[in-house]
């Protein structure tokens, strides 16, 4: 077998030779051996990964406490993978300004100690219940739990009425911008059991999702909703686009970035996440932030849609973001409207950063 010393290795995998000796010693390359006051390295050995770099921290480990349209739960080992070396350490910001249920957040939480985290979204609902569960969770589950004991023993038809009844509520608390705590409870109770977990809302911005079909959804999980509560301890929570995210990014932040994604087809496309469109133009201006992030030095991580999964001619954000590198990967997604439009597709993943 043919191998690296440690000079060589770090050559090729871009690091210290001091970074080679540690991932050596720690059992992270396959087949090293000592030699000497060094290291021999097999030459086909791979580089560790980021996931391996820095021991996670203990348990609890806290979970997305929302269900949402293009979660990435069932991805994260896929993005997880592509976390940038240093995480924790000389990266130690964390900014993701579509936060969404958080699969990603609730991850670099869990596994790393970061010294500055910012999350926001334009949802003014959806970052008033990050806040609410952040600041006041005991009082968020009570409410809950009050719900949990008046649906789930109902049938089918006190059920819709609970749920109806919960909506309306929902939607008047919306515009007097009152009772967070209560509004923080009925968007966990309305995302809990609506159909798929959707936030759509009319031109009125009322929300309007019809209620789902679940036998014994989770309404309450006050474990769950505690560790999110400690994990949150600290983060800066804001209702504001994208771009406000840039003042706080620098050469020391990991930015993750998962917007609307480009529809893939036109029953792919439900009416309104928010109120206002994120069309072709909207990603076009998105492009624009990811590169003045790079810019400023932070490593710059986004998810969208594969558009070649319907048109293999369709290389709008091949385009779009040319100058990073763009990687497909595998994912089950609802594409149309029918059932045979569920299996599986290829989704983006760019990944961005000073070279």
């Amino acid at each position: 077998m043919d191998y690296n010393d440690e000079i060589q290795a770090a050559v090729e995998w871009k690091t210290t030779r001091e970074q080679v000796a540690i991932w050596c010693s720690r059992d992270l390359v396959p087949g090293a051996e000592p030699a000497g006051d060094g290291w021999k390295i097999p030459k086909n050995a791979p580089r560790p990964r980021a996931e391996d770099l820095v021991s996670p921290k203990p348990e609890p480990v806290a979970k997305p406490f929302l269900k949402w349209a293009g979660g990435k739960t069932q991805i994260l080992d896929q993005i997880r993978a592509r976390y940038p070396e240093g995480l924790g350490r000389e990266l130690d910001r964390y900014a993701e300004p579509f936060v969404g249920s958080g699969a990603v957040l609730f991850d670099v939480l869990s596994r790393y100690d970061m010294g500055e985290i910012y999350i926001g979204d334009t949802n003014r609902e959806l970052i008033a219940c990050y806040q609410t569960v952040r600041d006041r969770v005991d009082e968020l589950t009570e409410i809950l739990e009050r719900y949990e004991k008046d649906y789930l023993p109902g049938d089918a038809a006190a059920r819709k009425l609970f749920y109806t009844q919960a909506r309306t509520r929902f939607n008047q608390l919306k515009k007097e911008a009152s009772h967070v705590t209560e509004l923080a409870a009925l968007f966990i109770f309305l995302n809990h059991t609506c159909f798929n977990g959707l936030y759509r809302v009319n031109s009125e911005g009322e929300f309007n999702v019809p209620m789902g079909s679940y036998r014994n959804p989770t309404i309450c999980d006050a474990k769950n909703l505690r560790a999110v509560s400690q994990a949150l301890a600290g983060v800066n929570i804001t209702c504001a686009g994208y771009g406000q995210s840039l003042g706080i990014i620098n050469s020391s932040s990991f930015v993750y970035v998962d917007p609307p994604y480009r529809p893939l087809s036109p029953t792919s496309r439900f009416t309104s996440y928010v109120q206002g469109a994120f069309g072709d133009p909207e990603q076009a201006e998105l492009a624009r932030f990811v590169d003045e992030a790079v810019e400023k030095g932070a490593y710059v991580l986004v998810s969208n849609s594969d558009p070649k999964n319907t048109d293999p001619q369709d290389d709008f954000f091949d385009r779009l973001y040319a100058k990073h590198a763009i990687e497909r990967i595998k994912a089950v997604r609802v594409i149309n409207s029918v059932a045979t439009g569920r299996g599986a597709i290829t989704e983006l993943l760019i990944v961005g950063y000073k070279k």
